[in-house]
């Protein structure tokens, strides 16, 4: 009996058990640090002062900085906060790990190295987020770093090394970053830079603001004047140029967590959508001859279906409907309910949170980081949100917790009618109580489903390892332009019966972090043979090709005219 029948027999098997219920039980396992080799500990460098920055920081980046084909943990860290404050003034242990970001290769089999020390990363000011991209094609991840304070790109040298460009490169920004993206939004072949800004908030201006019951607690975005995003032009040569006025970007102020690039308008050039926190949220559309137009109120994304601005913090967007254009998924305040914009192609989306169960079991959770995922391979978009509060938790601060804003993540399981909540009974993961901020979606064993690395605030990140690859049929696609990760591009899988599934190639979403760009297809309910459309933002096809062999990736590379 050959290999593949047996995998074929087991897999069966697997589903079998697997799908005595309803539906497959969601099987996520928690790979604690001292099993992984990753000993983080974020420090918000917290003092009794209730500064604003202390309880917003934690991105996570997933990407294979050194090219071996796993993907490699970037973990965002933080550092004392306030003037005249020293590490004496903690109200948290501070962690005997330089306070530093930290970068760790997966060694594979779920065994991770830190490798901050010799890959020469020196992340400066407090951390907020990371995002990966690109910048000089040489086939490499970059990193850009948002902080409170300046921020910082680091070239991939391509030997396990990194250097901070940021100085000659021109992309510094020293106001409040928290998300930012790399996406080509005019064409040229090299990623730009997209910079999301949020408050101006320094130790000058500090407000004092305080909880219902007159306790001291932390104070809302709208105590402080917003600021605008930058965008920053790649030239192709190791530099950037700030082109914001000249785009129209720099004309609108908000405060900015969130933002995804993606041609919601389907006419082949990268928009960008900014979710900002307790204001209306941004949709800048491309016009394709260098400018851009804020269209959120004209889109219905601006507010929610009751014409109210909401607290966005993380956002995602795919093609949830599987109808060929980008729908969009933000995480809210508590007592706001989450939100899921469905883009009807036409210039215009409908808020379906409530029609699709979306709205009731998010009310009493404050989301940030945020995923769209299958994660059990049925080919239904499944959610996930990273959560944890901004305002202070009474019953965890009189029970002695001295930071009480912890709360359980959650996990949405679609039907393709709507959505139904997965509840810590099925999930156990879901138990943990932290102050969860980032969210990277990735597969760390390349078995076929998505793995979830969460960083927590004060706290140890979480690894959510995923067992539905090892019951279900998949096809994964590492796709490249000309050795290059594909942004943007769109990858279609079809059966023999006409039934088809299409992704984007995309590394942002979420809140303040970054996720593995490969693509992962679901083949239940499809039959082989199997035809992989690869195709350009401007629809252009570039390459056909039938797929035999599953459970296993495929790198493609889209060759263009040089």
């Amino acid at each position: 009996m050959n290999n593949h029948l047996l995998n074929t027999i087991s897999k069966s098997l697997l589903l079998i058990v697997s799908t005595t219920s309803a539906y497959a039980s969601p099987a996520f396992e928690t790979l604690e640090g001292s099993a992984s080799g990753i000993d983080f500990v974020h420090f918000n460098g917290m003092s009794g002062e209730y500064y604003f920055p202390e309880m917003m920081g934690g991105g996570v980046a997933l990407f294979d900085y050194d090219g071996d084909g796993d993907e490699d943990i970037y973990l965002v860290q933080g550092a004392m906060l306030g003037p005249d404050k020293s590490a004496e003034d903690s109200l948290l242990p501070v962690p005997e790990q330089a306070l530093i970001d930290r970068l760790y290769r997966n060694d594979g089999n779920l065994k991770f190295t830190d490798v901050t020390e010799q890959s020469g990363l020196r992340a400066n000011g407090y951390g907020m987020g990371v995002t990966v991209g690109d910048i000089d094609n040489d086939g490499d991840p970059d990193l850009y770093l948002s902080n409170f304070g300046a921020n910082q790109l680091w070239r991939n040298n391509g030997d396990g090394t990194f250097s901070d460009i940021t100085a000659v490169a021109g992309v510094d920004d020293e106001r409040w970053t928290v998300s930012s993206t790399f996406a080509d939004y005019d064409g040229d072949g090299w990623l730009d830079l997209m910079v999301v800004n949020y408050v101006q908030y320094s130790f000058t201006n500090l407000k004092t603001c305080k909880a219902y019951s007159g306790a001291p607690d932390y104070c809302s975005p709208q105590s402080y004047k917003s600021t605008s995003d930058r965008l920053f032009r790649n030239q192709g040569d190791g530099t950037f140029v700030n082109v914001s006025n000249r785009v129209g970007i720099a004309a609108y102020e908000g405060p900015g967590l969130g933002v995804v690039a993606r041609d919601f308008s389907g006419d082949g050039h990268m928009d960008f959508y900014v979710a900002n926190d307790g204001a209306a949220n941004f949709m800048w559309i491309n016009d394709g001859n260098g400018s851009f137009t804020e269209q959120a109120m004209l889109w219905g994304v601006a507010v929610n279906m009751a014409g109210k601005p909401e607290a966005s913090m993380g956002v995602d967007a795919i093609d949830y409907d599987h109808d060929g254009d980008e729908d969009l998924f933000m995480t809210h305040l508590d007592r706001q309910s989450n939100t899921l914009f469905v883009n009807q192609g036409t210039g215009w989306f409908v808020d379906r949170t409530v029609a699709m169960g979306l709205a009731g079991t998010s009310l009493p959770f404050t989301g940030f980081g945020v995923a769209w995922l299958d994660y059990d391979l049925d080919g239904q978009w499944d959610l996930f949100s990273a959560n944890g509060a901004v305002v202070v938790i009474e019953q965890q601060r009189d029970a002695g917790d001295v930071y009480p804003l912890r709360q359980r993540n959650q996990l949405w399981r679609g039907t393709g009618d709507g959505f139904v909540e997965i509840g810590p009974d099925q999930v156990p993961a879901l138990e943990h109580m932290a102050v969860s901020r980032g969210l990277a979606l990735g597969d760390l064993d390349n078995d076929g489903d998505s793995d979830i690395v969460i960083g927590n605030s004060a706290g140890a990140p979480q690894l959510l390892i995923n067992r539905a690859g090892d019951a279900q049929s998949w096809l994964g696609v590492d796709l490249r332009r000309d050795g290059v990760v594909a942004i943007g591009a769109r990858v279609t899988i079809k059966d023999k019966t006409g039934k088809q599934r299409t992704q984007v190639v995309r590394r942002d979403g979420s809140y303040a972090s970054a996720l593995d760009p490969r693509l992962l297809f679901a083949l239940e309910g499809m039959e082989p043979p199997y035809q992989l459309t690869v195709s350009e933002r401007d629809k252009s096809v570039v390459i056909e090709r039938q797929v035999d062999a599953v459970d296993r990736y495929h790198t493609i590379d889209i060759q263009r005219d040089k």
